[in-house]
């Protein structure tokens, strides 16, 4: 496999960034006088975006949906805490910033791919110093279709000029894998990240790599 672009998903994948994504959430339910979650089961809550982050964090289950009427309140005083809180905890994963590093030296374009708002996101890769590796970024809000949804993946490719089978992403999830391969484009995973309790030796990926640093070293024949 000849690969011309890398694209990353953000949270779990380059960044820990569930301290803050907690702090805010529980800052939240404070707000609304409902009592705190342990932020390790809220961790498990991240990954189709913000709002269904508050979903869940309200019902307290992956999949039930929350009152509309509440959902509506909490969903504004969520992103205002977590306007405050982005980026006072979230620190690249170990290997991260030595991979992007060997990438980026390499001349393989990359981009960043998130579920999270542009507002969120821009601010978020600046605060931790990731913002000058990614030639694209594709937000949960510069699409229609989030991911699972291949959308995203395909944005990216079209906006690096690649192919999607040209193209390696790497996540942390079943969203990440599966948006991969509904646009035609292999993926690896990192054990480290949020998966939403789902083992990601289940996930059909093309391979587990132990992180970013080690996966360079394999797309640039170092390993």
């Amino acid at each position: 496999m000849i690969t011309r672009a890398v694209l990353f998903d953000l949270d779990g994948t380059l960044l820990d960034s569930a301290p803050d994504l907690a702090a805010a959430a529980n800052a939240m339910l404070a707000a609304l006088g409902l009592p705190a979650r342990d932020p390790a089961v809220i961790a498990t809550y991240i990954g189709k975006g913000i709002p269904k982050l508050v979903e869940r964090t309200l019902t307290g289950n992956l999949d039930t949906a929350a009152d509309p009427m509440l959902f509506a309140r909490a969903l504004p005083i969520y992103e205002r805490y977590y306007a405050e809180e982005s980026g006072r905890r979230s620190v690249p994963f170990p290997g991260a910033i030595e991979g992007l590093c060997a990438l980026h030296d390499a001349g393989l374009p990359l981009a960043c791919i998130t579920n999270k708002a542009e507002r969120f996101t821009l601010d978020l890769l600046q605060r931790t110093g990731l913002d000058g590796f990614f030639q694209v970024v594709v937000c949960g809000d510069t699409v229609v279709q989030k991911k699972p949804d291949p959308e995203p993946v395909l944005t990216a490719c079209a906006r690096l000029d690649v192919r999607p089978a040209d193209a390696l992403m790497i996540g942390d999830s079943a969203n990440d894998v599966q948006a991969a391969r509904a646009a035609g484009c292999p993926v690896w995973c990192v054990p480290y990240g949020y998966n939403e309790g789902r083992p990601v030796e289940t996930l059909d990926c093309d391979a587990i790599v132990p992180d970013l640093a080690e996966a360079a070293r394999r797309l640039l024949g170092r390993a």
